[in-house]
């Protein structure tokens, strides 16, 4: 079978190195930081990629290699580079594309460390960027600039789960030959497929539904071979690279992605429908309820509607941090795409570093709580977040 003909769970199960004399089942550990050559000539076209091969695991290792494989397959990118977390690849991605004088359009609604990177890390290089607003296709045209060298943007988006429409956006950049690069971590390639609607890279922090157990660090880049070219010389010779067992570890989840991420929809899913409406609430959020405001493109772009669900707690500050102490199954963390169910109180938290203007831009109020909804049984998630709103009404 071709893997054309092959279906997403089957190229995710059997993508893998080719089996050693060893005839193992399972890919093994490819843990050395170094390779031999054959001989002088060997080693020679290896260094200027006359020929493909290993030489330090910095720069590739068949783990490695696996992994990006299968993400490129699952995908569909030309080409791609592993990394050593989600930011690395984010951080990659960004500057191995830009100078001084340049210029980068983003969406507004974003990670608060991507944002970090815009505001305050480019602006040391003298590289400028802008935020354009999901719901406003001018905004767009307005801030694009000559100097514009790439659009990133995250949909849907962390936390607040807002969209932007994939295939205009990609029309758009394609137009003035800008590369479009997609966050695409909340969706994953089994949920939603950017580069099919015209975007030219994805990012993965592959610490979160990629890995789905909590366990290790690591990022992705996939795209256009052109683009990733770049990405890869970049990061070579800076060093932000996968380790070998982070690779065989992700590469392994890879093989249940599918039916994770089926389980953590329909959980969430169901944990939105249930609290819409309640009155301790003043918001529920997820992408597949008719009233989100962009449930119709989520429907067009989306298999699902992700694993996240925002509840904005009535209380403000002091209500969401209280709820937060209420819980008692669920787990409170910073991190997301776990098997266990887990809340976050970004304004706190991830999204801490900007302003209160920054965050009343992309929805983030004082009560927000973002659940990453985990595999437990439903009825256990809604029911302790129930008696945790009802211990946080109670204290009003």
């Amino acid at each position: 079978m071709s893997d054309e003909q092959a279906h997403f769970e089957t190229l995710a199960i059997r993508t893998q190195t080719p089996i050693s004399a060893e005839r193992e089942h399972s890919v093994p550990l490819y843990l050395t930081s170094s390779f031999r050559f054959d001989d002088a000539e060997h080693a020679r076209a290896l260094f200027t990629e006359e020929i493909a091969g290993n030489i330090y695991s910095r720069y590739a290792n068949p783990n490695t290699d696996e992994f990006v494989r299968k993400l490129c397959l699952l995908e569909g990118g030309d080409d791609g580079i592993a990394t050593s977390s989600g930011m690395s690849a984010v951080f990659t991605a960004i500057a191995s594309r830009v100078s001084s004088g340049d210029h980068v359009l983003a969406s507004r609604a974003l990670f608060g460390s991507t944002h970090q990177i815009f505001t305050r890390i480019l602006p040391k290089w003298g590289v400028a960027s802008d935020y354009a607003d999901a719901s406003d296709p001018s905004s767009w045209e307005r801030l694009v600039r000559p100097s514009t060298r790439l659009i990133f943007i995250e949909t849907p988006s962390n936390p607040g789960l807002e969209l932007l429409d994939l295939r205009w956006l990609g029309e758009f950049a394609a137009a003035r030959g800008i590369p479009l690069v997609v966050d695409n971590c909340f969706a994953t390639p089994y949920l939603q497929r950017p580069l099919a609607l015209g975007a030219n890279v994805v990012i993965h922090s592959a610490t979160k539904y990629i890995d789905g157990q909590g366990r290790a660090l690591g990022g992705a880049i996939v795209g256009d071979a052109s683009y990733i070219a770049d990405c890869r010389f970049f990061a070579r010779h800076t060093g932000p690279a996968m380790s070998a067992f982070n690779a065989w570890l992700l590469s392994k989840s890879l093989e249940t992605l599918a039916v994770r991420m089926d389980r953590h929809c329909s959980n969430a899913l169901a944990l939105a429908q249930h609290f819409e409406g309640h009155p301790a609430l003043s918001a529920v959020r997820y992408p597949f309820l008719p009233s989100h405001p962009q449930h119709d493109l989520a429907r067009a772009q989306m298999s699902q509607g992700g694993g996240i669900v925002v509840l904005e707690v009535k209380g403000g500050l002091d209500a969401g941090r209280q709820f937060l102490d209420a819980v008692q199954m669920v787990s409170h963390s910073a991190n997301l795409g776990d098997t266990r169910t887990i809340v976050t109180h970004p304004a706190s938290t991830t999204h801490s570093k900007l302003t209160p203007a920054e965050r009343a831009a992309v929805g983030i109020t004082d009560g927000l709580i973002r659940v990453s909804v985990g595999l437990e049984h439903a009825a256990d998630i809604i029911a302790d977040l129930e008696q945790a709103l009802t211990r946080v009404d109670a204290q009003r």
